[in-house]
């Protein structure tokens, strides 16, 4: 294992250049992980440089503390405030930036919440693919109450709950707990507080699953969910799936998997570092 410490992160890389698992510990935790200017670019910097990492198979988000994170912190919040329209608008930009970088890494992204995930926390648990919870967990859209909109998290979290769910609660702020978030679609699983070491259990659980499968496919699942997710089956649509799956079977790692299957061995992924972690239906 080794760790990496900046400003507001710690990056904590466990397993071998086959399975490498970073995890990103959000580390404010006196202010229960709250956005800043210096936390917004560097995580943004670090998830883009763990998702070029041919190491790196699965990065693990997390936050240290009593919270997951809090979402703005508000001295920051008053700082844009009173910033100029330009500055302001800037700032706003890269917020924005941080999700869609989260939402759209090639690499598979899951959520540890172990408490609180307010207003932007809630949306780097929606901006992950997979959110895993302690029953203690707790999330909300909770901007209203400050007089704001949970603009920059509004795509993700509407995209894990639904539009008819968001009309509720970005209007009401309610705090939402594990249970109903996992009803709602934003939490894949809830965890027994109880038992300490059930949330970590569960996630592993999840990453032995990803290293499991074919890094390149699992970029280009990804990829084929933000091709295909809310769209009329038109031909276009047939006909991009098909380029997709006959693209996907002519690669070296297509054949690799099948044939693993059929001599009944574990595939070449699983025992070596993958030489790239590139979507082979997008090329990046």
């Amino acid at each position: 294992m080794t760790l990496t410490t900046l400003n507001t992160l710690k990056i904590e890389r466990r397993g071998d250049a086959a399975h490498g698992v970073a995890w990103v510990w959000m580390a404010k935790p006196a202010v229960h992980n709250a956005f800043d200017e210096t936390l917004i670019a560097e995580l943004t910097a670090t998830l883009l440089a763990l998702d070029a990492d041919p190491a790196v198979r699965v990065i693990v988000l997390a936050g240290e503390g009593k919270s997951f994170s809090a979402g703005a912190d508000l001295a920051w919040m008053q700082r844009q405030g009173a910033a100029s329209v330009e500055d302001n608008l800037a700032d706003a930009r890269r917020l924005a930036a941080l999700f869609r970088t989260l939402s759209t890494l090639a690499k598979p992204t899951i959520a540890r919440v172990h408490g609180a995930a307010l207003g932007g926390g809630m949306g780097l648990a929606a901006a992950c693919d997979i959110c895993v919870a302690s029953d203690r967990a707790v999330f909300a859209t909770s901007e209203v109450k400050f007089g704001i909109i949970p603009s920059a998290i509004s795509p993700y979290v509407i995209r894990a709950i639904g539009e008819r769910q968001a009309y509720r609660y970005f209007q009401t702020a309610e705090r939402i707990s594990a249970i109903r978030a996992q009803q709602i679609g934003l939490v894949h699983e809830v965890t027994d507080s109880a038992d300490p070491a059930a949330l970590d259990a569960q996630i592993q659980t999840i990453v032995e699953a990803l290293l499991a499968g074919g890094p390149n496919a699992q970029a280009a699942a990804t990829d084929l969910i933000r091709a295909v997710a809310n769209k009329p089956v038109t031909d276009a649509v047939v006909d991009d799936t098909a380029r997709r799956i006959a693209t996907l079977r002519a690669t070296p790692e297509a054949r690799e998997g099948l044939s693993a299957f059929l001599d009944k061995r574990v595939p070449a992924w699983m025992n070596s570092a993958p030489a790239s972690n590139a979507n082979p239906t997008t090329g990046h």
